[in-house]
């Protein structure tokens, strides 16, 4: 019989939350579900499960995130895994965002998801056992025109999953980092997408054709967001899971196409890039 997970999924109302919550208790897994409102709607949407339990968390909101772990704990004993989903996107030209625009885009991306690590990983490192799986995106493996600033905050989750690996590693804890290419979920809709206030003409050619695609693709998108559940289910359950998981073809097409043009230039510059260590550094 198995012994069942777990699981902490943030930002699960709708989207790719929602559906791996529903792939995880249909699993047979359990899943502490973090809303930042209305968590009575959730429990409807997943048939008032058993194994389900729904807390309020902004992951804003540090003392809020504690409390809702607590809530977990004190339901079901233990947290398995972290899946690290709630975030939205910000669609804008670098110039065009104000200050303002990016810091909210940035305390739910980034430092929401470093609240919601920081509240479990103690109950982790106590029991020498955890996964943490922070959701990234294709544009956090390479730059888009027009998402710049929302890649850059998961540029940053990468970066962060990837050191949080090797210092966990001894731990018996496991981070992954996922990447999901463009999947037909909610995003591109007004619930999880913002388009900045400023609009700026002599960007129409780049931003606002991304503008415009972006209206065009919705619900489009080439990715099934119950596929990728069923991804994480299986990473949730893997004894080793990968550092790196991107997640559809495109997104796999985008990576290789960054490395393919990063080592180009690392060709055509090699003696440069060499050329500003000391003389007394050997070289190959």
């Amino acid at each position: 019989m198995k012994n069942p997970k777990t699981w902490l999924i943030t930002g699960a109302s709708r989207g790719f939350g929602l559906d791996i919550s529903r792939a995880v208790l249909e699993s047979g897994d359990r899943v502490l579900a973090a809303v930042r409102s209305n968590p009575q709607e959730l429990q409807k949407k997943l048939n008032d499960n058993p194994n389900l339990l729904v807390v309020n968390m902004d992951v804003t909101d540090e003392t809020q995130v504690l409390k809702g772990v607590k809530a977990g704990i004190d339901h079901f004993g233990q947290i398995d895994i972290l899946v690290n989903n709630a975030g939205y996107g910000l669609l804008s030209a670098i110039e065009e965002a104000t200050d303002a625009e990016v810091k909210a885009n940035y305390e739910v991306n980034v430092f929401g998801s470093l609240n919601v690590i920081r509240a479990v990983l103690p109950l982790m490192r106590k029991r020498r056992a955890g996964r943490i799986i922070n959701i990234s995106s294709v544009g956090g493996l390479g730059a888009y025109v027009g998402w710049g600033l929302y890649g850059s905050t998961k540029f940053a989750i990468e970066g962060i999953t990837e050191a949080l690996a090797m210092e966990l590693a001894p731990l018996g804890i496991y981070a992954t980092v996922v990447a999901p290419g463009f999947f037909r979920t909610n995003f591109l809709d007004k619930s999880s997408l913002i388009s900045s206030k400023q609009i700026i003409s002599d960007y129409a050619e780049t931003v606002g054709n991304m503008r415009d695609f972006a209206a065009k693709v919705n619900r489009q998108q080439p990715g099934d967001p119950q596929k990728l559940a069923q991804a994480l289910v299986k990473l949730g359950n893997t004894a080793h899971p990968p550092v790196h998981l991107p997640l559809g073809k495109d997104a796999l097409d985008r990576f290789r196409i960054k490395t393919a043009e990063f080592e180009k230039d690392i060709r055509e510059w090699y003696d440069t890039i060499i050329g500003t260590d000391y003389k007394d550094v050997a070289t190959n």
